[in-house]
């Protein structure tokens, strides 16, 4: 028996989660649902995690009790157990699969079966082009529109998956790429590297030590490939159990900075600077950056190529690293976020690039959910994760009432929640712990751009987030002055995941993005870049685009659990990718530095 992989298992812990929500089964869903996250974004092995520790290993990360772990101990041990086959009996339905359409959840996957027996995605596309889901009491006819609608949506993404999804999985497959013998380097190229918002592939290139052979035998025969399309000495292509293709080149050292490049792309990128290179009449290629000789024989590695009866030779000149390509055509080093053919080959080759916000520049997350709304952990837990990450502050921005199904705070809720942080930060205080909690709330936007809470409560929080949760579908002209009237609230300070996307699955609410970043400019209001996987939201244009005009940015995790934290990463990744600069984003200010600011009326903020 193969050897199950986080990913598979988070995907049983995840199915379990629904399968008991569909059931009301009060508890066990939330936490399934955070062990299946836990599971999700552990850089460890499961399985390495289990044959160091046992299942006393298992329980000491965050998220699984015993109970589940012994559920893990099966699967690892025997690929199944009981409880989850009883449930797979009861609902044989692909469950991930259907929640990924739009406005489907658990509830809606249980009346589709109980009513229709739809099992996937075939079955709902059948049924609601044939008019039977209509007739489901509490879907309707706008629902089977929207579900048609939701399918076509997901369609259009040609397969891609969230870096989110993908990047866990890279990096674990790059940590089993290196135990092999023989293996000196091992890099991640394509998407992944450039943290695009959805990944096609797996790039992985290697260098070997001296006699390094069998590196593509070996990653064919993991088990986390399901299928093998080809294999050679220096390369290897692979179908994953998680039905994305990766492909292994093994490079030589010398030419590991062309094929890094050049498996990097963009493609557009790539052949801008093939151009550049041609113009001085050389050539450039995944194996490195090539001179035409012109006499004698040179004691330097050479490229021939036949042509029209003769040898064409061609003396190698860089490649071994990317500084050296870039600087050998007269440019500066382009980071991997900028490779988009957006202005970056102009950029470098004036010395006008970006210095770029750093992964390590975060001193704070300002979107910070807990167990006071629809969080997983306490303000004190969540406090102490932040810390452990590297952060020395984080706002609690729990929901708000309008979102009754998250348990949203009113304004008496709120100002209870004021007290239990003040009495922490006095205990952190007192104990040593130098670490702040500062009081927020994620407010809910109405329909006309008022708020769900008064603005004699807002006034008393540290830093106010106000967000659309609903009517996605109002007109651009509704859509934007809703969104306005918002900012124009003397106690907003932030917007949060202005879109409302969810990648892949739902799409922006439609808005006049130059008139809304025009009046966060005027206005004072920061606008947040939502560092959650499946949000990315704003995208890298709005984020180029605030960059310009210097409208200011937050980089948030949006968690609502401890592990959560580590998604900030993303939420650089795509800061980088638009282009943003450390002086860009708030939250690389202190404490101290952050409320500085905040106190200020809003159009006096953000002037140095």
């Amino acid at each position: 028996m193969k050897t199950l992989s986080n990913k598979e298992i988070a995907y049983i812990l995840y199915e379990i989660a629904t399968f008991y929500t569909m059931k009301d089964v009060p508890f066990k869903p939330m936490a399934y649902e955070r062990a299946a996250g836990a599971v999700d974004t552990l850089k460890e092995s499961l399985k390495d995690v289990y044959t160091k520790h046992g299942k006393k290993g298992l329980t000491e990360i965050d998220g699984i009790g015993p109970g589940i772990a012994e559920h893990i101990e099966e699967l690892l041990e025997k690929g199944h157990f009981e409880e989850y086959d009883k449930l797979r009996k009861e609902f044989p339905i692909h469950v991930r699969e259907l929640t990924e359409v739009e406005g489907i959840g658990a509830h809606t996957v249980k009346k589709l079966w109980e009513h229709l027996k739809i099992k996937d995605v075939d079955d709902l596309e059948k049924a609601a082009k044939e008019g039977r889901i209509r007739n489901i009491p509490g879907l309707g006819k706008k629902t089977e529109e929207k579900i048609l609608q939701g399918i076509a949506f997901l369609k259009s993404s040609g397969g891609r998956k969230l870096l989110g999804v993908v990047l866990p999985e890279t990096r674990a497959l790059e940590e089993k790429i290196k135990n092999i013998p023989g293996v000196e380097e091992v890099f991640t190229a394509g998407s992944v590297r450039r943290w695009k918002e959805t990944v096609g592939d797996i790039d992985c290139i290697v260098t070997a030590k001296k006699g390094g052979t069998g590196i593509t035998d070996a990653f064919a025969a993991f088990p986390e490939v399901a299928h093998v399309y080809g294999k050679g000495k220096t390369k290897a292509n692979v179908r994953l159990k998680s039905g994305l293709d990766a492909d292994l080149r093994v490079v030589p050292k010398r030419a590991l900075g062309a094929a890094l490049h050049y498996f990097t792309g963009s493609k557009a990128h790539n052949i801008a600077l093939r151009e550049l290179a041609q113009k001085r009449g050389w050539k450039l290629n995944e194996y490195g950056l090539f001179k035409r000789q012109e006499t004698g024989d040179l004691p330097t590695p050479r490229l021939r190529q036949a042509g029209k009866g003769q040898e064409e030779k061609w003396d190698f000149i860089g490649g071994k690293t990317e500084e050296e390509l870039y600087k050998k055509l007269g440019l500066s080093y382009i980071e991997p976020e900028l490779r988009e053919m957006t202005g970056e080959i102009e950029a470098a080759g004036e010395g006008k690039l970006p210095t770029l916000v750093g992964f390590g520049d975060l001193k704070g997350d300002l979107q910070v959910q807990t167990d006071w709304t629809d969080g997983e952990d306490s303000v004190e837990e969540m406090a102490h994760a932040a810390e452990k990450l590297g952060l020395s502050y984080i706002v609690i921005t729990d929901h708000t009432k309008s979102l009754a199904m998250t348990g949203g705070a009113d304004e008496k809720k709120l100002l209870r929640q004021m007290e239990e942080i003040d009495a922490l930060n006095a205990s952190f205080h007192v104990s040593g712990f130098r670490f702040q909690v500062l009081k927020g709330a994620e407010v809910n936007i109405k329909k006309d751009g008022t708020l769900d809470i008064d603005d004699e409560t807002l006034e008393k929080l540290d830093c106010v987030g106000a967000a659309v949760h609903s009517h996605f579908t109002l007109s651009q002209k509704e859509q934007t002055a809703r969104v306005v009237a918002a900012m124009e609230n003397p106690h907003v300070d932030i917007i949060f995941h202005l879109t409302g996307r969810l990648i892949n699955k739902r799409r922006p609410i439609e808005l006049d993005i130059e008139k809304i970043i025009a009046a966060a400019k005027r206005t004072g209001t920061v606008l947040e870049i939502d560092a959650f996987p499946d949000r990315l939201d704003i995208s890298d244009d709005y984020i180029r685009m605030c960059v310009n005009t210097g409208v200011k940015m937050s980089i948030d995790s949006d968690a609502h659990a401890q592990e959560h934290f580590a998604l900030l990463a993303y939420g650089i990744g795509q800061a980088r990718r638009g282009w943003a600069e450390k002086k860009d984003i708030i939250n690389t200010l202190s404490a101290h530095e952050l409320l500085k600011e905040l106190k200020k009326p809003k159009g006096e903020r953000w002037k140095n």
